[in-house]
């Protein structure tokens, strides 16, 4: 009984070492990625090395299989989506190197070519780790104009003129160009525009905005029910941005109505698996014959003219606290929280790293993890099963034998 308890926590303890350090990095972010889980792997060399002086090579390819199978299941359930397949080819490939790696170190000291050609695989293993991060964003080479016309301080800090992290990134794919009015649309090259709760536009604005997209113009407007960005400036200053969006005249106009706010944060999956982070966001009805209301409801998109307008209930959203792990680091798309950037510059026409897994919820994780320790707990019997090491049965004493006298012959 003892040798086999011993035979299942031998075959259980590396998979859920592992399983438990990628958790790690899921939680930070939320994204279920799972490079996330290749430095844990390299547990697998000391394991692989260790346990193969003791067992035969088919444990230690046992427990690489247990352990694949565990995160796999953990990366399924939390994000009800297959893993992408770059990303799994990865993660795939450092746990086969970590075993291989820490079969060929398992060799007697003497065999000095294995345990080199170990350490060599190990050192692979660990540059493998490295070179799967997603490089940083790089900027285009022509970047198209964009205006950008807002009351947020996306381009300031307190007294100092500082990027917000969302501007930095749209900087990458665009010439951005800060205005005030909408009546510079005209004459700033520009054919993108970010609107995000902008201050109140006189009626030859309002003009000068619907007629700039009606000759082709794309623009993003966020509209804000019930903005909740933190500010330092006090109430009554000029600089705050409206605490409501102030263009809900215009949204009707072009075929829309906005609807009153949700309270508290929320992530919001759209239908497409991407994930925004909101807070106090609302939603739009009454959609006219040119205007589509998709994102349950958070979402809306008319035409106007030639151009077209895509407007989202919330401007929150661009708030990096809401998007971004990392305020230092909004460039590596591994420190993103949530796909903001990549719909931000989708809905203004340009292209950023898409296609990442998000964990559904709370207790989506829980379910995962538990039905991983569950996959890895029948894995681990199945094995000890297996692989455990029977004693013969003690075979039955024989008699003694006796030699017979010989007898002795007359005379």
């Amino acid at each position: 009984m003892k040798a086999a308890l011993r035979t299942f926590l031998l075959l259980l303890a590396p998979g859920l070492l592992v399983l438990l350090g990628g958790l790690a990095s899921l939680l930070r972010t939320g994204q279920v990625d799972p490079r996330g889980w290749m430095a844990p792997a390299l547990l697998l060399i000391p394991a692989a090395a260790l346990i193969g002086r003791r067992r035969t090579e088919g444990v230690v390819w046992w427990i690489g299989l247990g352990t694949v199978g565990m995160v796999l299941s953990c990366l399924f359930l939390a994000a009800w989506r297959v893993p992408a397949l770059v990303p799994l080819t990865w993660w795939l490939a450092v746990a086969l190197v970590a075993v291989i790696a820490g079969l060929m170190l398992r060799a007697p000291a003497k065999a000095g070519a294995g345990r080199i050609a170990g350490a060599g695989l190990a050192l692979l293993a660990v540059a493998m780790c490295w070179l799967a991060r997603d490089p940083p964003i790089q900027p285009a080479t022509h970047p198209p104009k964009m205006a950008v016309i807002t009351g947020l301080p996306l381009f300031w800090r307190g007294e100092a003129k500082v990027d917000a992290p969302i501007i930095t990134v749209l900087r990458q794919r665009f010439d951005v160009r800060p205005l005030d009015s909408p009546l510079a649309l005209e004459t700033s090259g520009a054919r993108t525009l970010l609107l995000a709760q902008s201050r109140a536009f006189s009626m030859a604005e309002l003009v000068a905005l619907n007629a700039w997209i009606s000759r082709g113009g794309r623009a993003l407007l966020l509209a804000d029910p019930e903005l909740h960005w933190p500010m330092e400036l006090p109430l009554g200053d000029r600089r705050r941005p409206p605490a409501i969006t102030l263009l809900g005249a215009m949204m009707e106009y072009w075929g829309v109505k906005l609807m009153p706010p949700q309270a508290g944060e929320k992530r919001h999956f759209l239908g497409d698996g991407r994930v925004l982070t909101l807070y106090a966001a609302s939603g739009f009805k009454d959609a006219g014959p040119d205007c589509r209301i998709i994102g349950r409801g958070l979402v809306a998109r008319c035409g106007v003219g030639k151009g077209s307008v895509t407007m989202v209930a919330d401007a929150d959203l661009a708030d990096d606290r809401l998007w971004l792990a990392d305020p230092a680091a909004p460039l590596e798309p591994e420190q993103w929280t949530a796909d903001t950037p990549q719909f931000v510059a989708d809905a203004l026409g340009a292209t950023l790293p898409a296609g990442r897994r998000w964990v559904r919820s709370g207790d989506a994780l829980v379910t995962a993890v538990r039905w991983a320790v569950i996959v890895g707990i029948f894995w681990a019997a199945l094995g000890t099963a297996l692989f455990r090491p029977y004693r013969k049965a003690p075979s039955a004493p024989s008699s003694p034998q006796f030699d017979q006298p010989t007898p002795l012959k007359d005379g």
